[in-house]
């Protein structure tokens, strides 16, 4: 079966003005995508979110919040985000885009995306924050879980912005395994590597911070020796990407210094590893403010995950230092090590 990918045009009525989420990052993406065919993969315009889908993750007065201020016509819901009249449609569309997504992969589709904005993945149950109104792939595993009976999911998160809200709606869930690669310190400033979950969902996050600098050889090094690890011995039945392009080294929010080299090095371990564990993998676009960065980094994950996961380099990052101080620390705070 073709790859898939889910989109909406309410992605471009999601107004914010002067801000750097702004409407030509998808309008970019779109643009550099449609020249190249989509690349042949199928593409599907995303359903609205249900009530209960949304419901699922964020508390009912949340949802209420949101959608009243876009109905008074916008305005910001905190320091940093800010709605306009349709941001609620787009919102909903795009978690409706990346439970969409789910639905295909389990359906037999092996690898798929949900390309849209706002981003999601630092809304909480209860509140929206840094750009995210409704947090979508947290929505789409909550999904894969509550739909479609799944006991494990994988949710690797290398936007170079923490992660706050996935971490948080499963801290205490055992049925998803986090894993955040992130610069620290850097907004939001959570993310500590000491934070691997509580209760039931206790050694089932793994936060892997990292300084402003780092690029290519650290990010696939975390990937091939602490997040594939972990995920072998977790053996998830999904594996999701919280895929932002901030960590590239021309993204004006972040520090790091990763390239369309290391994301393309990043997917194709991904990739290996979800085929190897016979489960779909999905993309879920996060952030990325650099225009040309973003649709560079984002056509290479892309191109990379579509291929033959037989002919994938996988496992083959250098043993960074940090890598290895991570894997030892994580192994020794999780059940998974």
């Amino acid at each position: 079966m073709r790859p898939i990918v889910l989109r909406h045009d309410a992605s471009r009525l999601h107004d914010t003005g002067e801000h750097p989420e702004r409407i030509e990052r998808i309008v970019a993406v779109e643009r550099e995508l449609s020249g190249r065919g989509w690349l042949g993969w199928e593409v599907v315009d995303s359903p609205r979110a249900s009530d209960a889908q949304l419901g699922a993750v964020h508390s009912a007065a949340h949802v209420a919040r949101v959608e009243a201020l876009c109905r008074s016509g916008g305005g910001a819901l905190d320091p940093d985000t800010v709605v306009g009249a349709h941001s609620c449609e787009a919102a909903r569309r795009a978690a409706g885009g990346a439970a969409a997504l789910v639905d295909a992969l389990l359906g037999g589709t092996p690898v798929g995306a949900a390309l849209h904005r706002p981003p999601g993945h630092h809304a909480d149950a209860t509140h929206a924050m840094g750009f995210c109104l409704f947090n979508s792939i947290a929505v789409a595993a909550r999904h894969a879980i509550g739909a479609h009976g799944l006991e494990r999911v994988l949710v690797l998160d290398w936007d170079v912005h923490h992660g706050n809200g996935t971490n948080d709606i499963f801290h205490e869930d055992p049925r998803v395994l986090f894993a955040s690669i992130h610069q620290s310190p850097l907004y939001p400033g959570t993310g500590r590597a000491d934070d691997s979950g509580s209760g039931a969902g206790a050694g089932f996050t793994v936060n892997l911070p990292v300084p402003a600098g780092s690029g290519d050889a650290l990010f696939t090094a975390l990937v091939d020796h602490v997040v594939v690890p972990a995920a072998l011995a977790y053996e998830p039945q999904l594996v999701l990407v919280s895929a932002g392009f901030d960590a590239h080294a021309d993204d004006p929010l972040g520090g790091c210094e990763v390239t369309e080299r290391g994301f393309a090095a990043m997917a194709a371990s991904t990739r290996r590893l979800a085929a190897g564990l016979g489960a779909p993998l999905g993309i879920v676009l996060e952030g990325g403010y650099d225009l040309g960065a973003l649709t560079r980094s984002l056509i290479a994950v892309l191109e990379t995950v579509a291929r033959d996961p037989a002919v994938l380099p996988a496992g083959d990052a250098a043993p960074h230092p940090l890598a290895v101080e991570a894997a030892r620390a994580v192994g020794a705070r999780t059940p998974l090590g």
